[in-house]
């Protein structure tokens, strides 16, 4: 998906978020580039950064969404972190290589799962054929192997021990034809069985039986660790990888339908099929490359230190973040990650702060800006209705789950964008979020009555509306409808 126009990219945007088209532009030239890149030559490839951008504007107006929605289009490693839970190293709390300690972790999960997908179909046979070895298990020979080619070998060692070599090649052709064709024609018996049973069991014809199987312990908790690069989360898998077979992991039997075994089983073989190794390898390339990570509310550490001394959770943790937003190599569990190429996007609102506030080389590592508008009436009423996740098509899918066949008139669509763009401008502007308090205001007693209601279908109209929301259009005092 990189490989898409910068018009291209902007039209996918489209089709989830209203307006924000200067957002939209700066972002889908930013992705363009990384594709532009990949073209250049290898001794000017690594001289080209990527240019961070800094995004001002309300809350509830897309910031996040842009973000989210760019990483999904260029099938990107994307973390969302607030800035204010960073505090100067040598503070309790996060420090900021955390963030990329978390990218690499979403990297490999998400290699891991393309990996999976590349092995599924092998998997799901192996799964099919361990339910098959439940169901029916293999016959062993009589004398110590397996099949026809053990049995006169079999009988080979014994005569030869009885008589010598000679007499057991004579003596073998006597034991074939007394033992190996009896073997052969269970054998063949044995395979058509077990053809017919796999086949069973890949139509689900076997789905209701129940089968033993062995699967792996339940992993413990994860544990909060201090490393050098500081408290990190580790479980089970992360020790048994840092410490090899020196940790086994435990199996426990478990019954099961054959139709929950199937998933099991092919879970573990796709793992099994999965080279950890150069999955690691491919994330820690693709985190490097291609990764995304958005700095929400970085207007609350746009501070500065005063006389009363310095503050932990301010101009410290900038310090702290311009080493990796200019470009530096952070220690994980799975290696050294390098964060030159990897895109920073920034968001606050700056009501009290400026951007100006942030230090000078902070200002200098997000060059590109880009001011969001506030929502207006008509930018809510499109959000209500023209977005692939518009609200009104969730909110009547949620309660057509219940049988309940919801309408909005075009009235009742005015009249919802109206309210709460007037809550907006009398209280605190949460831009689109405020659309979900008046929604679930006005669809309250219907959501909450739906699986009783003795009616199919319910048109919401203007009047509708207004009878619902009228205590929140004229009531001065709205905190009690704000979330």
């Amino acid at each position: 998906m990189s490989e898409l126009t910068p018009s291209q990219i902007v039209a996918e945007l489209n089709r989830f978020i209203v307006g924000q088209d200067k957002a939209k532009r700066a972002v889908a030239i930013a992705l363009r580039n990384r594709y532009r890149r990949r073209l250049l030559p290898d001794d000017l490839r690594d001289e080209v950064i990527p240019k961070n951008i800094l995004m001002i504007g309300p809350t509830g107006v897309g910031k996040t969404e842009i973000a989210r929605r760019l990483a999904n289009l260029a099938n990107a490693p994307f973390i969302k972190v607030e800035a204010t839970k960073f505090t100067e190293v040598g503070y309790v709390g996060r420090d900021v290589d955390s963030m990329v300690r978390d990218l690499a972790q979403v990297a490999v999960r998400m290699v891991e799962k393309e990996r999976t997908k590349l092995v599924q179909e092998e998997a799901d046979e192996r799964a099919v054929e361990r339910i098959v070895d439940l169901l029916h298990p293999r016959r062993r020979s009589r004398l110590r192997g397996d099949g026809e080619a053990d049995t006169a070998e079999a009988f080979r060692r014994q005569f030869a021990s009885l008589f010598g070599a000679q007499w057991s090649r004579e003596a073998s052709e006597e034991a074939e034809a007394q033992t190996g064709e009896p073997d052969r024609q269970q054998r063949a018996r044995e395979d058509r069985i077990r053809a017919r049973l796999r086949e069973r069991v890949r139509s689900g014809l076997c789905d209701e039986e129940r089968v033993q199987i062995e699967v792996e312990a339940s992993q413990a908790p994860f544990l909060q660790v201090f490393s050098p690069q500081g408290m990190e989360e580790m479980g089970v898998s992360d020790l048994q990888s840092a410490f090899g077979n020196l940790m086994n992991r435990g199996k426990k039997a478990r019954s099961c339908s054959v139709r929950d075994a199937r998933q099991i089983l092919a879970q573990e073989e796709a793992r099994a099929l999965v080279d950890h190794d150069t999955v690691v390898r491919e994330a820690i390339e693709v985190t490097e490359q291609s990764g995304i990570i958005f700095i929400d509310e970085l207007d609350k550490i746009a501070g500065r230190e005063g006389g009363h001394g310095p503050d932990v959770s301010r101009e410290g943790v900038q310090r702290d973040l311009l080493p990796i937003v200019e470009g530096s190599t952070v220690a994980t569990k799975y290696g050294p990650v390098r964060t030159n190429h990897i895109l920073f996007i920034a968001a606050g609102a700056f009501h009290v702060s400026k951007p100006s506030d942030l230090i000078p080389e902070m200002q200098g590592r997000l060059p590109i800006r880009v001011s969001l508008e506030s929502l207006t009436e008509a930018d809510l009423r499109r959000i209500l209705t023209e977005p692939q996740n518009a609200l009104v098509r969730q909110y009547r899918a949620l309660l057509a789950a219940d049988g309940l066949d919801v309408t909005f008139t075009e009235e009742a669509v005015d009249e919802i964008s109206r309210i709460a763009a007037l809550v907006n401008s009398r209280s605190e502007n949460i831009g689109a979020r405020r659309l979900h308090t008046v929604l679930e205001r006005l669809l309250e007693e219907l959501s909450f009555g739906a699986p009783d209601m003795p009616f199919s279908a319910k048109v919401i109209d203007g009047d509708y509306v207004r009878t619902r929301l009228e205590d929140i259009a004229g009531d001065q005092d709205l905190s009690r409808y704000i979330l």
